[in-house]
């Protein structure tokens, strides 16, 4: 099925800062995940629709992500413009304690594309609450990444399976799951559409 994307749609990006790389987190999937993100984020900007950066601004000392710390800053991949909203969060999902309804709302967004890190953290919580505001969300499958999980009985599940079952988990009941390329034809034949002369 072709996917179609209104014009409203925003393109969202979850916690792509350079905390992702620490080593603490382990072994990641999606090595391209960035390239995919940048993708997006490229072609929202060459037709003016909006984005919105999220930055996870962690109360933890310990936490690559605090402020103040390397780990903060954006990766250059997806490094917001002056005139981009940046939107910072403490917690997995970028709707709890922040302005993220309220500017989606104000700006009559009925849409979200999602593009972060970590699937099953950040991503999978953000997603989870977006949909159950209402709003329809699509994720970028290959522009997300995921890391490899402990579980309670010392099993190490990889970070394929652990990306697979996070995005199987939000599929049809929180999000559409697709991929980049297939969003960015969606914005493609927008643009197309709209740029077509009207018959005389």
């Amino acid at each position: 099925m072709t996917l179609r994307l209104p014009r409203d749609t925003v393109l969202l990006l979850v916690d792509w800062q350079y905390a992702i790389d620490h080593p603490k987190w382990g072994r990641r999937n999606n090595p391209d995940a960035e390239i995919r993100a940048a993708a997006l984020l490229n072609q929202w900007r060459e037709i003016g629709l909006p984005v919105i950066h999220i930055r996870h601004d962690s109360t933890d000392p310990a936490s690559p992500y605090r402020p103040g710390q390397p780990g903060n800053a954006f990766k250059p991949e997806a490094a917001p413009l002056e005139t981009e909203r940046v939107i910072a969060k403490s917690t997995t999902s970028a709707f709890v304690g922040t302005q993220l309804e309220d500017v989606l709302e104000a700006g009559g967004h009925t849409t979200i594309v999602v593009s972060g890190v970590l699937t099953q953290n950040s991503v999978e919580a953000t997603v989870r609450h977006a949909g159950n505001l209402g709003f329809r969300v699509i994720v970028a499958e290959d522009a997300c990444a995921a890391t490899d999980v402990l579980d309670l009985l010392g099993r190490v599940w990889s970070a394929d399976d652990v990306h697979a079952l996070s995005l199987a988990n939000l599929h049809e009941e929180y999000a559409d799951i697709s991929d980049s390329s297939k969003i960015v034809n969606a914005i493609v034949r927008w643009r197309k559409a709209i740029d077509k002369p009207v018959p005389r």
